[in-house]
């Protein structure tokens, strides 16, 4: 199998071609009706979903952003039969993940983005496509995120976050301490999820994101190191014919939305 490589098949093709003033309008018709036709499926048909669009969909969504582009994750590709069913059953065999051609689960964690860090540090100092004073900033930048994030995640941050958030729960997202560096991470992998989701349905393919699994047991499953979170894992595949979808309901603009 070819390894998917997001820097590879093209990504960049429209990267220096900006739309004109009316351009935009084919890409919003087409964004429109991908986000439109996206809805979570609970009953696949069960039939195999081509590597090759997997592939392509995971690749996309390593395109998603990240904080300070860190990429503070994994996907694991439960692509063996097998695998696939232990993996189902560990999302507590619901339908969605019992019947679904294959499923993806996203793991986050520190480790993974001082392993972007690395790679990344080897890329400014080698590659010929940044200027020095671009090479400068980014070393500047990746020193100090390699010091967040072999600092923040130490154990002794919890009693001072703890106490932080108590008094000003509004700061309860800053990352200090293992428990909100897991967060932190954590939120990072819902962009790739986001863009695989869209991803998928441009494709002609029907998913379903899921929360509801037992995290031990897939942790297990897979061999995770301790520290490491699951946030996610998403069902692919095709709908059943005849799968239930509901008309799609939001609350309102005006009470989602506050314009200051």
């Amino acid at each position: 199998m070819r390894e998917a490589n997001p820097q590879c098949d093209g990504d960049d093709i429209l990267a220096e071609a900006p739309a004109s003033a009316d351009g935009w309008r084919d890409d919003w018709n087409s964004f429109q009706r991908v986000n439109r036709q996206r809805r979570a499926i609970r009953e696949f048909d069960g039939d195999p979903v081509s590597d090759e669009g997997i592939e392509a969909m995971l690749a996309e969504g390593f395109l998603a952003p990240s904080s300070g582009n860190s990429q503070p994750f994994e996907i694991h590709w439960l692509r063996s039969p097998a695998l696939k069913a232990a993996g189902a059953a560990a999302c507590r065999n619901q339908r969605a993940a019992r019947t679904a051609s294959t499923l993806l689960v996203f793991v986050a964690a520190s480790r993974f983005a001082l392993d972007t860090a690395s790679l990344f540090r080897a890329y400014v100092e080698s590659t010929d496509e940044l200027t020095e004073a671009s090479k400068a900033y980014h070393l500047r930048q990746l020193k100090g995120s390699r010091l967040f994030l072999r600092i923040a995640p130490l154990i002794l941050w919890s009693p001072l976050h703890s106490i932080l958030t108590t008094l000003v729960p509004s700061l309860s997202l800053i990352p200090l301490g293992p428990k909100a560096v897991r967060n932190w991470a954590a939120r990072s992998v819902l962009f790739a999820a986001q863009t695989i989701l869209l991803a998928a349905s441009a494709r002609g393919l029907d998913s379903c994101p899921m929360e509801g699994f037992d995290a031990r047991k897939l942790s297990r499953i897979l061999g995770l190191k301790r520290g490491d979170v699951i946030p996610i894992v998403i069902a692919v595949g095709r709908r059943q014919s005849g799968a239930r979808v509901e008309p799609r309901w939001r609350r309102p603009f005006e009470r989602a939305v506050r314009i200051h």
